[in-house]
């Protein structure tokens, strides 16, 4: 039943994030003005992008996600999750 739609389940994740960015940020910002602080432009914008850009080379090869490639992206998460506690 799940298997042969991974195209459906990347579509959900990227739509998600485009909605929650452009619809929940944008109302929140018209309602009350949001302060950006300048940590999140001057690193986290730069560890986001590496990110999506090693995720697209990934998805590259076959458009296809293996397991290792999901644990390499799982352990710069918790990598980088484990560095902004320490912080």
């Amino acid at each position: 039943m799940y298997r042969n739609h991974a195209d459906v389940a990347l579509g959900n994740i990227v739509g998600s994030n485009i909605y929650n960015i452009l619809g929940i940020l944008g109302v929140t910002g018209i309602i009350t003005p949001i302060e950006v602080p300048g940590e999140i432009a001057g690193i986290d914008v730069w560890v986001m992008l590496g990110v999506t850009a090693l995720l697209i080379v990934q998805l590259r090869s076959g458009w296809r996600l293996s397991r290792i490639e999901g644990a390499v992206l799982l352990a710069l998460y918790c990598g980088y999750t484990a560095i902004l506690a320490l912080r």
